[in-house]
This record gives structure tokens, sequence and C-alpha cells, in this order.
């Protein structure tokens, strides 16, 4: 030291270490700089978190008296522990020098070099500047040097491992693990070093397994088990402990590959991550390639497990996966894989739902050119394939083919898997086939299977489904087509791929239904008995191949099922036809396969019942309207739950034969049931939300509350029509099907209360005769099997009216020529005679209307002019009943009476219908009247209504001024004036352009100024304060061609919304003589109030039939019929 330096001190400042590297390649807890006084004394700065940066900022300023430190005497070390240190921990870098040649370096900042490793050069960049004590109160604070034996065995230990690290000589590790294992024995449980002791000794053990100069991996899992569970969460150490025992479980793994110690490690990793701060050392090397992304990727190599660790360690691998991850989309895509294979096994939607969520989130994050888009596209296209085979929404079903077309686009002609792009599509034409029999879809499944199945030949290791699947293919084709070549071809199809399934296949139990399936085809053909022994054979295999709950149970039932009908077609036994209707019940009530498909069932077993008059029939019938109704129940908008109701082609006519059926077996109370339970569906499912509830209020205020609560969130979430986005459509879909079963639950529940077992049940015949307490009901049955009438009394049994001399083709008939007969009668002149319209009333009188007649004289004893209600169905709601006339002349020159001379005729779409209407008479106000008018639409929109005005004028005048009233037309008639119209006022009455959707009912509508009113619009107003409407406009009151029995009309939709009496129309209206009736009815409503009467809704059935009789020579004869009353 120069002379000048004598009695002065060094600033040194240290500012940063510069790459930071270990001998012992270990992951320490942090770093420290320690600088020597002499022997016994030391300066050491703080322990710092080593991080992810190439260099580690230091920032302390050390002011050292040149007397107590004549050189500088530097070593970087690190920790193993951020706690109590455990030894020195292992020091990576020394450094010597005398002051004189430090300060030469000048007054800026400089690096000092360390010895290279591996290569890597580190470096320490410090400052140091001479400086004039200050009474010293700056200058370092040394620390005695004071070493244990624990603390010298442990910095041995470090010194051997890290010379072994470089050397690879074995010797060397086992003097660092006899090192290690001296101060274990010197820190027994209990003792606050034993987890640093147990780590060190675990990481050499660990290092020796690596390098395959040790075997034991079991002991050093075990030892640092017992590390981690020393460091409990909270503890400094607890990450980096977690950490080891990661990369102890990914080398056992790696070695060993049991999946166990692969799932382990996720869930390390699960809980590391977190706790692993962005920039720290630790974090970068747990989530990197050899960490992390290891476990990663070796989970996503893993087979499919569904049980709930399988699922499980799915999830844990997607929170492995953030946003911005590269192994995202695949963690998706194995997810919702998983979630798929575990609703096969076990049929929950929920599991569905969510694969096809976690699909399309694994197609959004892989655009155009990502290596992974095809397969990821396959499986999401098979996830809502099988959910169309579940619910049969056929979005999902166009979707899948949509997206396996892109697939098979991004997997061209030798492309690795253009084979399972072409079987996939294929697969799914079929299907559509099976369902719409479009004849392309068909011809094109074959010709890809085909070339799937050469891309496969023997040995392949998919051969055996594409063998199965052209084989439906073909058979599919046959059962429709019936080219006998196809079902031979496929037989042998079926037979190959059986052999390629040998017991314990997964998939063995399908090829043996599907076989079983063909060769129940071919016997209806050859009529060969080995045939249809193989086949029943074959589906009692597959039974037995399946658990109990599996989903595919079901088919194994159908199949068998066919093969026993096969049987009794041919030799009649009539066990076999017993066997066949136990099949169908076990498919059908099979709780883990779809709605649609035991729908499907039951439809089929209702058809083979009613063939061969099994009395399962009913039965049959009652399972149908069940399911149908969960199904339907499960459809987040109306015009979704007509959708799904009219995919069931062919069914539409069930509730009339369902009736015909039980009336048959002569009970007619059941056909009653029956026919309410499977008519109007679309209305008994939105009325549930909107049910009475004061008697549950009584009983139980919060399961009302609770109840109502989740009706009211049941009826917001319904949307009025399907989204064309599919991914929000699914995430609506799968929200209001949770609250719909928290709904349920809560029914269930209520239910299980006394007096509320049937809470929201199909109503009995009980509760269904209320619809008569003020008039009979007559219901109209038109049945493929038999025309006839129930009469519902006010008490006591139905009684039933055969109609002989009509049949359902006569009905068909009747009505095409009453939509012909009306159609030229509005084109005639007033004074012209409407002579085809008298024929065709004529027919309805003498075959439908007067046998009825007779019995409500005869039977019922009903007198004259009092009110009775008809119920029309099917090909009866397209007939004017009400209008039934002999058009005869008695021999004293008197006219024989129609049916509305005799009796006031209203009309109720369903019996629930017309008792829910007057449960809510209790609730009346103070009447209030609005009239609505529009004869002006918007430009383009419908033609000028010219008497509308007038009308309005009209009915103004005629609405005594006692009562408030108010008037809505021209330009104030806009959608939302009219739409507050109808909310804040009892009675309405409506001029306008009615316009019904024959196509989709639910767009009928009222045309207004601006925008024209919905019936959706109508439907989603609950009015329970509304009494009555006139709805004079065009066709409000006539359903759609392909859902008669649903009666969904505008005068219907006014009706649920609160109405309780409506005047509709059943077709076109002279607007230029409507306003006689209207007149007149008015004056016959109103004629009471002068005396101080009230308005009365339930006089509107009366008033129109006073008003239709006294403008008779004023009004033709169809302008007369086309008013009709529904409701109260």
């Amino acid at each position: 030291m120069s002379g000048s330096l004598k009695g002065r001190s060094v600033r040194l400042e240290l500012i940063r270490v510069n790459n930071l590297r270990l001998p012992s390649e270990r992951i320490p807890a942090g770093f420290y700089v320690t600088i020597d006084a002499d022997s016994k004394r030391r300066w050491k700065s703080a322990v710092r978190v080593v991080s992810s940066n190439e260099s580690e900022v230091l920032g302390d300023i050390v002011i050292l008296s040149l007397h107590e430190v004549p050189k500088l005497s530097l070593e970087i070390g690190v920790s193993y522990e951020h706690g109590r240190m455990l030894g020195n921990g292992e020091v990576v870098a020394k450094f010597e020098s005398s002051w004189d040649e430090l300060l030469d370096r000048g007054d800026e900042p400089f690096d000092i070099s360390f010895p290279s490793i591996d290569g890597d050069d580190s470096s320490l960049t410090l400052k140091a500047a001479v400086v004039y004590p200050c009474n010293n109160q700056n200058s370092a604070l040394f620390d005695a040097i004071v070493e244990s034996e624990i603390a010298r065995e442990t910095d041995a230990g470090h010194k051997r491992f890290a010379t072994y690290v470089t050397s690879k000589t074995v010797s060397h590790l086992n003097d660092a693990m006899q090192h290690f294992q001296s101060v274990l024995d010197r820190c027994p449980v209990g003792h606050p070093a034993r987890a640093g002791a147990l780590t060190n000794l675990a990481w050499a053990r660990l290092e020796g397994y690596t390098q395959n100069d040790l075997q034991d991996i079991d002991s050093v899992t075990s030892l640092f088990c017992e590390v981690l569970a020393l460091r409990p969460q909270g503890h400094p150490d607890h990450p980096l402990s977690i950490y080891h025992l990661v990369k102890t479980l990914i080398w056992h793994y790696s070695k060993d590959p049991t999946t166990a110690y692969i799932h382990e490690s996720a869930q390390l990793c699960c809980k590391l991550l977190p706790l692993c701060p962005e920039g720290t050392y630790l974090h970068s090397i747990a989530g990197g390639a050899n960490g992390v992304n290891y476990v990663i990727r070796e989970c996503n190599k893993l087979p499919i497990d569904t049980s709930n660790e399988g699922i499980h360690i799915r999830r844990v691998i997607l929170e492995l996966c953030p946003l911005g991850n590269e192994h995202r989309p695949e963690a998706f895509n194995m997810l919702g894989w998983a979630l798929r294979s575990r609703f096969q096994q076990c049929g929950s939607i929920d599991d569905l739902d969510e694969s096809i969520q976690r699909g399309r989130e694994a197609v959004s994050l892989s655009s155009e050119g990502h290596s992974e888009r095809y397969a990821y596209l396959n499986d999401l296209a098979w996830s809502l394939w099988t959910r169309f085979k579940h619910q049969g929404n056929y979005h999902d079903l166009n979707e899948a083919i949509s997206l396996y077309e892109e697939a098979l686009r991004l997997c061209p002609v030798g492309h690795e898997y253009h084979d399972f792009a072409l079987d996939n599509l294929g697969l799914a034409l079929s299907i559509r086939f099976n369902q719409r029999s479009y004849v392309n879809d068909i011809n094109r499944a074959i010709s890809l299977q085909r070339e799937a199945l050469t891309l496969r030949s023997p040995g392949h290791p998919f051969r055996d489904y594409t063998l199965n699947n052209l084989a439906n293919s073909l058979q599919s084709r046959y059962d429709k087509l019936d080219v006998s070549d196809d079902l031979d071809e496929a037989i042998d199809l079926h037979r190959d791929s059986l052999q390629l399934r040998p017991h314990g296949h997964p998939l063995r139990h399908q090829t043996l239904y599907n076989l079983s399936s063909a060769l129940s085809s071919c016997f209806r053909r050859t009529q060969k008995n080995e045939d249809i022994e193989e086949a029943i054979r074959l589906c009692q295999e597959s039974l037995e191949a399946v658990p109990s709950l599996h989903p595919d149970r079901s088919y194994s039932y159908v199949w068998l099922r066919e093969a026993y009908l096969a049987r009794y077609g041919v030799h009649r036994e009539s066990a076999d036809l017993s066997l066949a209707v136990e099949n169908f019940r076990l498919a059908s009530r099979h709780p883990t396969q779809g709605l649609p498909d035991r729908i499907l069932t039951a439809w089929n077993w209702i058809i083979v019942a009613e063939q061969h008059s099994h009395p399962s029939a009913l039965e049959a019938y009652t399972t149908f309207f069940e399911l149908l109704d969960r199904h339907l129940a499960t459809r987040s908008s109306a015009i979704a739950r007509r959708e799904a109701a009219t995919a069931f082609r062919g069914t539409q006519s069930l509730p009339v034969d369902a009736a015909s059926c039980a009336i048959r077996r002569d009970d007619l109370q059941r056909a009653v049931e029956l026919l309410e339970q499977g008519r109007g569906q679309q209305w008994s499912l939105a009325s549930r939300l909107r049910t009475p509830l004061e008697d549950l209020e009584s009983t139980n205020p919060n399961l009302a509350d609770n109840f109502s609560e989740l009706s009211k969130r049941l009826s917001e979430a319904q949307g009025p029509a399907i989204s064309t986005d599919r991914a929000t459509a699914d995430r609506a879909e799968t929200q209001y099907r949770k609250l719909m079963e928290q709904w349920a639950a809560v029914v269930a529940e209520i239910r299980s209360l006394k007096s509320f077992s049937r809470f929201l049940l199909p109503p009995s015949f009980e509760d269904l005769q209320a619809a008569a307490r003020h008039g009979p009901v007559i219901i109209f049955i038109a049945s493929q099997y038999s025309c006839s009438a129930i009469i519902l009394p006010t008490s006591g049994e139905p009684h039933h009216v055969p109609l002989p001399s009509i049949t359902l083709t006569d009905l068909t008939t009747l009505k095409d020529r009453f939509a012909r007969a009306i159609l030229q009668s509005c084109r005639m002149k007033p004074g012209e005679s409407r002579k085809d319209l008298i024929i065709l009333l004529r027919i309805v009188w003498e075959a439908i209307i007067l046998p009825i007649v007779g019995a409500l004289e005869d039977v019922l004893k009903l007198k004259h002019q009092s009110r009775i209600w008809l119920c029309p169905t099917a090909a009866f709601t397209s007939i004017p009943l009400h209008a039934a006339h002999p058009f005869q002349t008695r021999p004293d020159r008197s006219k024989e009476p129609c049916l509305e001379d005799l009796y006031i005729c209203s009309y109720t779409p369903t019996l629930s219908a017309l008792i829910r209407s007057r449960q809510m008479m209790k609730k009346r106000v103070r009447p209030s009247f609005v009239a609505i008018g529009q004869g002006q639409p918007r430009a383009g929109k419908s033609k000028e209504l010219l008497a509308i005005d007038s009308e309005i004028e009209l009915v103004r005048k005629l609405v005594p001024e006692t009562i408030n009233h108010t008037t809505i037309s021209g330009d104030a008639a806009t959608r939302a004036g009219v739409l507050q119209g109808l909310e804040e006022n009892t009675w309405v009455h409506l001029a306008c352009h009615g316009k019904q959707d024959r196509e989709q009912p639910y767009n009928s509508r009222f045309v207004m100024k601006d925008q024209p009113i919905m019936l959706l619009d109508i439907m989603e107003k609950d009015i329970p304060r509304a009494e009555f409407a006139f709805l004079s406009a065009c066709h409000t009151a006539v359903g759609d061609e392909e859902t008669p029995d649903e009666v969904i009309h505008l005068a219907a939709g006014l009706q649920f919304s609160g109405f309780k009496s409506v005047i509709g129309t059943l077709w076109e209206v002279d607007d230029a003589v409507a306003k006689h009736v209207v007149k007149a009815f008015y004056e016959n409503l109103f004629k009471d109030l002068e005396d101080g009467g009230e308005m009365d809704c339930t006089k509107a059935a009366w008033a129109l039939n006073r008003a239709t009789h006294s403008v008779k020579m004023k009004v033709p004869l169809e302008q007369r019929m086309v008013f009709i009353h529904v409701g109260v």
C-alpha cells in the first residue's frame, strides 16, 4: 500500500454481478458477496434472490478502512436457503487485489473477471474511491467468522459436489454425499437445519441418478417429500422445495414412465408457478423446457383418462398454460377430448358442453397455418356430432360437417391424416342422411369411406373404425333405398371389423350390435333362421360388454328389439313381441342416452304397439310425451323449442292418436289427459314460469320466493331466436340448462310438500274438468284411427260421441275445400250466393256437429243459449266448426237452427289455457280501454286500410264515457307505443294488418307504423290485469299447418300474456264491412252499462253471437264466420 493511502478509507460500490454461473448447476435460493477483513472477521451483503437476467443488481456501498482491510479479498457465494443458511453455501467466484491496483482504475465503474465455468465468464461491476473517515459512521460492520462442525461439513460437501459436477468423478460424489450424510446425522428430527441437510443430500443423490452413477431414485423422492413437509406453504423455501420434488419426479418419469409421477409433477407445478414471481431465476427454470413445459408435453402425450383424476390433471395442465403459452391450444383440446370421452361413458351433458367450449377455444387459438389446426377441427367436430346425437340440434350436425370439410382441406392427398379426415366427414354425412335423407350425402359418405379404407390397409391400427363406419353407411343406404348389394357388403364389413375388435376391445360392443342390425335386415329379406338367431346372440353379447349406465347400452336394446320384431314378423310367437316391447321400454328409459334417441324409440314403440294392438300402447304414448316435454324444456327459446318438436317428423298426430287409443280401451278420462299432455306443449312449457303461487306462498314462502326467482331468471334467459354465433349460442344454452336444472330441483322440493305432490305435473282429469265449470267443452279428435268427440261436462263422466261418417282423409279434403271456398267468397260481391261455402257448412253440420248437438240436448240436457267451448285438434283446427249450419227449412217454413242459434260458442286452444284464464279472473281491476288503429303502415310494408280510422272513431264513440279510454292511431301506433298500450290497459281493440306466418308461426305479427309487433313480443309480456282484446285484423286465430295442435297464433299469444277473452279471426277480414260486426258487438256488450252494470269480458262470446245474427243482411257469410271468440 502506498504511503499516501495510510489512514484513509475506500468507498467500494458493488454495482452488479454479470453472468452468474454455478459449478454445481444447482438452483440457488439467492446470492451474496463477502469481503474478508482477516481470517476471523468478514463483511457480508444481504442474500438476494437470483433473477432470470444476465446481470444481478447489487447496489451495496461499503466503506472499508485501509487500516483494518489491507487488501481486497472478495467472494461471491450462493445460498440454497432463503432463511437460516446451512454453512456458507457454494462459493462461485473469488477475487483478490491490492488497493493500489484497484484504485488505479479511476473513478468510473469497471469490471473484474472471474475464472470461466463451462466457457461462461462471470464478472463483478464495481466502483472504488478513496475517502476520508468521518468518525467511522459509515464504515463496514464486520462479523466474526465462527464456523460449526455442521457448517464445515456442509461447505466441504458443496465443494466436493461442485467438483463432481465438473469432473464426473464418482469418488467426488461419494465424498460429497458422505459430508452431507454426516450433517444430516447431526440434524435429527426437530433440528432447525434438518430441511437444509436433507435437501443437500437429496440433491447430490439426484445428480448421481441423472448421471447414471446411482440407481435409487425412490430414496431421493422420499427425502424431498420430507423436506416439503418441513417447509409448508408460507415458508420462504417452500417454492424451491416444490421445484426439487418436481425435478425428481420428472427424472423418475423419464426413466420409468409411470403416469403417477408426471401427474404429481403437474399438480406440484400448478402450486409452484404462482409462488415464483416473474423475473426470478426460479420462475425461468421452473417454467422452462425442462420444467413445466416438459410436464405439459408429457401429459399431453398420455392416453385419455376419463376418471375424475384424469380430468383433474387435464385442468391442471390448462392452468399451467396461461394466455400466450404455446401449449395452450393443445391443453384446451386434450381437456375437451377427455371430457367428451367421459360423456361417452357416463352421459353427463355438462361434460359434453364443456368439451365443445374447450374445443372452440383450441380452434380459435390455432389460426390458419397452425400445425395442429386440422386436429383441433376434427376434435371439435366430433364433440358437436356427439351432442347432436344426444340432443338432436341440427345446428351442431351442420357445424360439425363444416368443420370436417375444413379439416379435409387441410389434410389433402398425401397428408398423414388424410384417412382420418375422409372417414370423419363420411361418418357425419351418413348421420345427416339418416336424419334428412339427402341422397347426395350418403353417396358421398360411402365414397369418402371407401377411399379411407384403401388408405387403411390390413394391419392399420384404425382399419376397424373405417370398416364399421362404411358398413353402417351401406346399411343406411340399403334401409332407405333398398339396394340389396349394400346390405350384403355391410355384413361382410361388419364381420371384418369384429375380427379386429376381439374380446376386451372398448368398441367391440358397437360392432356387435351393428352386425346384429344388419343380420336382422337380412333375415327380413331371406327369412333364414340362422341370421336372426345370430343377431339376437350378438346383441345379448353387446349388452354383456358394457356397464349398466353406459350410453351405448340403449343401442343394444334397440337392435335387440328389432331382432325380436323381425322374428315375430315371420314366426308370430307372442313371446317375441313381448320381448321386443320390453326392450322398447328399456331403451326409452335408459337414463344416460340422449333424449332424441329415446323419443324416437318411444315413437317406434307406439307404432309397433298400435300395429299389433299391444296393451303397452298407452304406456308408449305417455313415455313419448314425457320425453318430448323434457327435451323441449332444454331449449332456451320458443323458436328453438318448435324446431326441436318439428324435427320429429310424423309425430304431430300422436296426441290425437293417443286419445283415440284410450277411447278404444274405453278410458275416456285417460283420453282427455293424454290429449292435453300432448297438445299445446309450447304454451304449457312457457306457462310453467308464470304459475300462480298463492297456495305455496301461504305454505312455504321461502320456497315460493325461490321458485319465483328462478322462474324469472329462466324467463329472462329465453332468447328470442338462435344466435348466429355458435359459441355464444352454446353459452346461452348451457346457462339456460343449468338454470333449468336448478328450477327442476326446486320443483321436486315443492312436490315433496303435502298437498303439492302434483305441482306442475301433467294435469289429471279431475284438474282438467275445471275447464267445463261454466259450460261443457267439446274436444274434437281427428286421428288416423277414428274421428270422434269427447264432451267434457261440468261434472260427471266425459261423454264419447263417435263421428263414423267422417275420416281424417275426409277432414283433410274438407279443410282444403274450405280454404278454396273462403278465398272465392272473399272475391265475390256481397249479394252473390256463397253456394260452395253453404255446401261445406252443411257437411260440417251433418257429419260433425249434429251428433254432438244430439248429445248436448239428449244426454247433458243442456239448455239452448247456454255456453259451450269448442276445442278442435289436428285437421279440425282448420274448419269453422262454430259456423256449422243445416241450411234447411222445416215443413212449417221455419228454418232449421244452426249451432250458433242453439248455443253460444267459444273456442279454447287447450283445456289448460281456459283454466288458467279463469284462475286469473280473480285479479280484476278497474277497466281501462284503448282503441288502437294502424291503417297506413310504413310505405311498402302493406296496403293501406282505408276504413281503419273510421272503425277506431266508431269504437271510441261506443265506449261509455264513464270508462277511462284512450286512442292510439296514425303515427303514434308504433311498435313501442302499442306494446305500452297493451300493458297499460285492460281492454283493447286492435285494428290493423295481421300476418300469420304459416312456416314459422312465432313470426306472425301485427303491422305497425315503424316495426311489426311479433307474436314473440306479445308472449314476453306478462299482463295479469288484462281482460279483453278484439283483434280486428286478418288471420289472428289460425295456427300453422305443420303443428296445428300447438295452436300458435296471435289470439293465443294474447291469451297467454294475460287477456282472458279474445275475439280473433280465421282468415282475411274486409275492413269495409267488419265495422258492422264491430258496431253490433260493442252495442250488445255495453248494453247493460247504461243501467249501472260493469264491463264483463265473459259476455264477449254472447255479444259476438248477437252481433253476427244482427248483421246478416249487411255482412256476407264469410265475413260473419271469420270472427271467433277465444277464452272465458
